[in-house]
């Protein structure tokens, strides 16, 4: 008699490679560039020390004597100063990998702050309901008033205010941090509250209480997991909105210090050398923040359209 063979249950990499999503995925050329476009900055930002001439952050590595130097593959180029350097004999290649390192942390950061708020005033108001849901959600309403920006302008003007002007750079990445996740954690609030007011009222949620099941665990354990498609989609497009923010906080002076610049610092650092003929100063990391910004866009717009089938 031979032996029957077991069946094997398909593994995680393989349900996903057949799944809907990852065949949407291969369908758009689009959405394809812009992930390997994501990928390679992520990495380059990750491995900077490996792939960068010097170190920007580091005053003993900066010459004067190789300030405002052009581009390799221009007449006045240098070697090694792919990208020329600005008024510091700062090499700008160098400085774009670093500073997008810190653009990426703040953006991460910001948004993980914002989503763990959000998300968790937005379980307690559509959970427990009644008073709690109304003062949530009349603060959501009053903030949804002002622009994100103005938001994170007042709270990290408040907190220098209290802390001193004069910030060290790692003080001043927390403050950035906590200004750009008070400024968007509402979408996530409001976002769950509906789906937990839903979610609420089914067979499971009625049997998780029924056996005397704590509220927290039924809202962690059980709740939330049904909430998450929607998150996914608000996190990707927040983080390219949180870059912007922090880029913006840094072009106005509010942000991360000359000595530890980040894309928006070196734009604005750039910008008043915009009309000296040091064009490349500004353009490099600005062109380096709009294709980091486009290309988390267009990943955002695909998993949106991709968790939800009514847009397909």
């Amino acid at each position: 008699m031979t032996d029957t063979p077991i069946p094997r249950t398909p593994s995680l990499l393989a349900r996903a490679i057949d799944s809907d999503i990852f065949y949407s995925f291969r369908r758009s050329k689009l959405t394809m560039v812009a992930a390997a476009i994501v990928f390679v900055l992520l990495m380059m930002a990750l491995f900077a020390p490996l792939l960068v001439v010097q170190n920007p952050f580091d005053p003993a590595q900066l010459e004067l004597i190789n300030s405002r130097i052009a581009p390799l593959w221009t007449a006045e180029g240098q070697r090694p100063f792919l990208l020329g350097t600005d008024e510091q004999g700062r090499d700008i290649y160098s400085a774009i990998l670093y500073g997008m390192r810190i653009s990426l942390v703040v953006g991460v950061l910001g948004v993980s702050f914002a989503a763990a708020l959000g998300i968790g005033l937005g379980l307690i108001a559509g959970y427990v309901g009644g008073a709690v849901d109304s003062l949530i959600m009349r603060i959501a309403d009053v903030q949804l008033t002002f622009p994100a920006i103005l938001i994170a302008l007042l709270i990290d003007g408040v907190v220098k205010s209290a802390l001193g002007n004069h910030l060290d750079a790692s003080t001043t990445l927390i403050v950035l941090v906590v200004a750009i996740g008070l400024s968007f954690w509402v979408q996530y609030a409001r976002t769950v509250r509906g789906s937990v007011m839903v979610e609420k009222n089914k067979d499971y949620v009625a049997a998780a209480q029924l056996i005397g099941l704590p509220a927290r665990v039924i809202m962690i354990r059980h709740v939330l997991p049904n909430t998450m498609g929607p998150i996914l989609v608000i996190a990707t497009i927040n983080l390219a909105l949180a870059i912007i923010t922090e880029a913006t906080l840094s072009f106005l002076g509010s942000g991360m210090p000359d000595t530890m610049p980040s894309l928006g610092t070196l734009i604005r650092i750039g910008n008043n050398y915009l009309f000296s003929g040091e064009w490349w100063v500004i353009a490099f990391p600005g062109l380096a923040l709009a294709s980091l910004i486009l290309s988390i866009n267009l990943l955002g717009d695909w998993l949106r359209d991709a968790l939800n089938p009514k847009l397909q």
